[in-house]
């Protein structure tokens, strides 16, 4: 069966294309090294197989899935050439996310029947948090919603600065306090500003601290709860911004996360600068939690609504 039909626009396609060149460059390159003077796949060409899947940061566990699929195919025809290895890692890949009940979407959309449709954005410093809640906020805003940022990050003071540079950008209002405010009271003027404002969506940011579990549970914690007294089941989402380009580490910060707050979707972001890219296969696969968005490029349109069958098309091009 195909799993590829075109879903992205040519434009879009080609910043994926572009985002993604340096993985599938290192991974195609290893490759090809893997099955020089091979004319068939055996046990050799997938021990090599399987090393690269693990060094490109598929992850072990997802990679092991990989191999068992790749050995069954194997298995059945009894002469499979090297050849045809690239068309059946492209098939096995795209049929294990398949299985995934997410990596549908094609846009920024969001459900019709919440409103305020309430946002919460987790993740450690440095992961690119900030600047995906821009580039959110300005294609959530290109689709006609209303807009409304809350900067809940107020241990940092560049954090309400960096985000008020991105309102200003995308012409969307920001709620604020002073740096070392109350992050939940920061929350809760913003919710409220947004019910009175009519909004579609709260994107609030959080802080991004990691290396006390506990205080950064309850904090998220004490932020849902006072979130929740303006509207009764935000949020509606919690978002975790993983950097693409520290592999297994975006694992471990997943992990991490998980365990402090309830994460419902991941965003996988500076994929274009790394090799690392096929985290988001084993991420899509581990945690069973949808990655929703991935960044591609530094621009505002770089950021995109993650599409499965795109991004192994992508991938395997």
């Amino acid at each position: 069966m195909s799993f590829f039909k075109k879903i992205f626009s040519s434009e879009k396609k080609e910043t994926l294309d572009k985002g993604l060149e340096k993985t599938k460059t290192t991974f195609f390159s290893k490759l090809t090294k893997a099955v020089a003077g091979k004319s068939k796949v055996d046990d050799e060409v997938l021990d090599n197989l399987e090393e690269i899947l693990v060094s490109s940061d598929v992850g072990v566990n997802t990679t092991l899935k990989i191999i068992t699929r790749i050995e069954k195919r194997v298995s059945e025809d009894k002469f499979l050439g090297t050849d045809e290895l690239n068309k059946i890692l492209r098939e096995e890949i795209a049929s294990l996310l398949s299985e995934i009940d997410s990596g549908e979407a094609t846009e920024f959309v969001i459900p019709i029947n919440t409103k305020p449709y309430v946002l919460m954005v987790v993740g450690v410093n440095g992961v690119g948090k900030t600047t995906t809640i821009g580039k959110l906020a300005y294609q959530f805003k290109k689709q006609g919603y209303k807009v409304v940022l809350g900067a809940a990050d107020t241990f940092r003071a560049a954090a309400i600065d960096q985000l008020q540079v991105w309102a200003d950008r995308v012409g969307v209002p920001l709620v604020k306090q002073n740096m070392g405010s109350d992050p939940a009271s920061v929350a809760f003027d913003t919710l409220q500003s947004a019910v009175a404002q009519n909004a579609d969506i709260v994107i609030i940011d959080t802080a991004g601290r990691l290396h006390n579990k506990i205080n950064l549970m309850n904090e998220l914690t004490k932020v849902k709860r006072v979130m929740q007294k303006v509207v009764g089941d935000a949020p509606h989402d919690v978002l975790l911004v993983l950097d693409g380009s520290t592999g297994q580490n975006a694992f471990e910060q997943a992990k991490q996360f998980t365990v402090a707050t309830e994460v419902t979707s991941l965003a996988v972001t500076k994929l274009d600068g790394t090799a690392k890219g096929g985290v988001v296969i084993g991420i899509s696969d581990q945690f069973k939690i949808p990655v929703k968005y991935i960044g591609v490029g530094e621009g505002i349109e770089d950021l995109q609504v993650f599409n499965k069958y795109e991004f192994v098309d992508s991938f395997f091009k």
